[in-house]
């Protein structure tokens, strides 16, 4: 799918906007002036900065671990908290009155395609997101994308995020549904639903501005999860998944089908993967996950028992599967067969509301909701236990940034 008629005017407005940045004064011997990957009040690392952002529902205290120094950073206090999400450098929090509080972790990377840069910063509370209940929060380098249960999305400048402010730049109106909004390629995509319907049938391009653009084809019926991966963004669908992706201002949207014996199972709707990665994975009912190799097109059913949750550490790694008995379990991905188990948490705590699995390209981490403790699993060496990592209080809710 093209973008029909605004497309010429999209891709010069972006080009115009590029140009004004570049040429609103003298050229100046930059490069001397100015390091290459230089941020004002930042550091920038060798290696990815990993951190987690961690939210206590008792007490609402957040705090930020630094997973190379082991130090903990408080980050203020959300009340009531009930829910984290995060973009890879900030965490929305959703607090007892619904409110959002972003929460910048310190630790990013930006990546330029042939080189990353790693940054880290002290932690810090940034302020309110304009909207209650969040569903999703997405990043690019020029905005961040918010989007709320009252099917709205809120376009925010990540440069004043950046600076420790929320600005708004733009907002995407739609009828109420539980809806996603997603940026990529200059452009967002979000998803559209008709009136009086709990979710979208289709996925629209936006500006920046929150102006929309055109819509994709084919459909995605009974829209729900999405995931952002090298090869594009995944949006899951009744009947299968919706593969978006952009070369050169065109944006083409491409079935991936479930097999046929999907019928007898549980669809897909909520995706967990490392970050970038292209090999997802989601709960189906209540003892089996689906997984999607992105790349392959190919989806795999695989019964495993009750899942607490759940994680895809990507091409030639496990997933990653936390049952609801405490043990969490290693799957190879291509054949399905277990690799390894261990114990990890009591049944109690693998019950809890929010017990998670984080992943980044070397290790896992799993938050015990009834305790102050994470831990760090290596899953290439059989789900060892590398690390405990603690703080105050419990640790409810973790999301993992700086990668």
């Amino acid at each position: 799918m093209r973008l029909k008629k605004s497309r010429t005017a999209v891709v010069l407005a972006v080009t115009a906007v590029t140009l004004a940045a570049c040429g609103g004064e003298p050229p100046r011997d930059t490069a001397a002036e100015v390091p290459h990957g230089y941020v004002e009040g930042a550091e920038e690392a060798a290696e990815a900065q990993s951190r987690l952002i961690v939210a206590d529902p008792a007490s609402g205290a957040v705090r930020v671990v630094d997973l190379i120094t082991e130090e903990v950073h408080e980050a203020g206090r959300v009340e009531g908290v009930r829910g984290l999400i995060g973009d890879g450098r900030f965490g929305y929090l959703t607090g007892g009155d619904a409110s959002v509080r972003v929460i910048d972790s310190g630790a990013w990377m930006v990546d330029h395609g042939d080189h990353v840069h790693y940054y880290r910063a002290k932690p810090r509370e940034v302020g309110l997101a304009p909207g209650k209940q969040p569903l999703g929060a997405y990043s690019d380098p020029v905005v961040s994308v918010v989007s709320f249960s009252d099917g709205s999305a809120s376009v925010l400048d990540r440069a004043a995020l950046d600076k420790g402010s929320v600005a708004e730049l733009g907002r995407i109106v739609r009828e109420p549904h539980a809806g996603v909004a997603v940026p990529y390629g200059k452009h967002i995509l979000a998803s559209v639903a008709d009136p009086g319907k709990p979710y979208a049938h289709r996925v629209r391009v936006h500006d920046r501005r929150g102006k929309p653009v055109a819509e994709l084809d084919p459909p995605c019926p009974e829209l729900q999860g999405q995931a952002v991966t090298r090869r594009g963004v995944v949006f899951g669908c009744a009947d299968g998944a919706l593969l978006v992706t952009e070369k050169d201002g065109t944006f083409t949207g491409e079935k991936i089908p479930y097999p046929p014996e999907a019928v007898a199972h549980e669809r897909a709707t909520a995706f967990s993967h490392r970050p970038g990665g292209t090999t997802l994975v989601a709960e189906s009912g209540d003892g089996a996950v689906w997984s999607l190799d992105v790349g392959r097109r190919a989806w795999r059913y695989l019964e495993t028992g009750p899942v607490a949750a759940v994680n895809a550490v990507g091409e030639g790694g496990p997933l990653l599967v936390l049952a609801r008995d405490g043990g969490l379990r290693a799957y190879d991905g291509a054949t399905g067969k277990e690799q390894a188990r261990i114990s990890l948490l009591s049944p109690e705590a693998a019950a809890a509301a929010a017990p998670s699995i984080q992943v980044d390209t070397t290790r896992a981490y799993v938050n015990n909701p009834l305790s102050g403790e994470v831990y760090e699993i290596d899953y290439n060496d059989n789900l060892r236990r590398a690390r405990t990592l603690r703080v105050d209080g419990k640790a409810g809710h973790i999301v993992e940034t700086g990668r």
